[in-house]
């Protein structure tokens, strides 16, 4: 498993984050209030009850405030400096500006929530990624993940980069990334009236007891 991006990776995700830096007021504001609370829980059903909880690509925050007021502990991050700034003054506590391979937490969380993040990282990085972020689990512990569906990576007209998955597709990244279980995956309509025509790939991943 190369745990080295490629270029192309650096430039997909710096493309991706500028995006974001220059949109992450509006992105905010059309994303705090979706209600995700029905996912939120099937995630929850996995960790611990006022366990140590991470939000992986937090954006607004949203989720790990809602973690927080249900009694978790949180932990968030973003790769985006605005949206840092502005999921802190969300979330009532400093959030962390990092990007993914910046994780090097061993076995510190009962539970990983990376909704609609891990979906900008490089196709050819997300073995290695998803590993960093298996090794910040406790063993035993929940990852969540979302990806759009489908089978491309691909770059949209604003400069974002996707990787889109479907059931083979994620069943192909487990086979790199050894000590994560599919617990379960469903697939939802886009929460955004706008987009309700679209889909996205939920899926909870377990780590195994004798996981490193």
């Amino acid at each position: 498993m190369n745990g080295n991006p490629s270029p192309a990776a650096h430039l997909y995700f710096d493309m991706t984050i500028t995006y974001y830096d220059e949109n992450a007021g509006h992105f905010c504001e059309s994303t705090f209030s979706l209600d995700l609370g029905g996912i939120r829980s099937r995630f929850l059903a996995h960790v611990p009850a006022r366990g140590k909880v991470l939000d992986a690509g937090c954006g607004s925050a949203r989720d790990a405030l809602a973690f927080k007021q249900a009694g978790y502990t949180v932990t968030a991050f973003d790769a985006c400096s605005p949206m840092v700034e502005i999921a802190s003054q969300n979330l009532g506590q400093p959030v962390l500006h990092m990007r993914f391979e910046d994780v090097h937490f061993r076995e510190e969380f009962d539970g990983i929530w990376a909704c609609a993040s891990l979906l900008h990282v490089a196709k050819d990085s997300l073995p290695h990624v998803l590993a960093l972020l298996r090794n910040a689990l406790k063993p035993g512990g929940a990852l969540y993940v979302s990806f759009k569906y489908g089978v491309q990576d691909r770059i949209k007209s604003d400069g974002r980069y996707f990787v889109d998955l479907n059931e083979p597709g994620l069943n192909a990244l487990l086979a790199q990334c050894p000590g994560l279980t599919l617990q379960e995956e469903w697939v939802t309509r886009d929460h955004r009236p706008a987009r309700a025509s679209e889909e996205w790939l939920n899926a909870i991943l377990i780590k195994g007891a004798d996981a490193k």
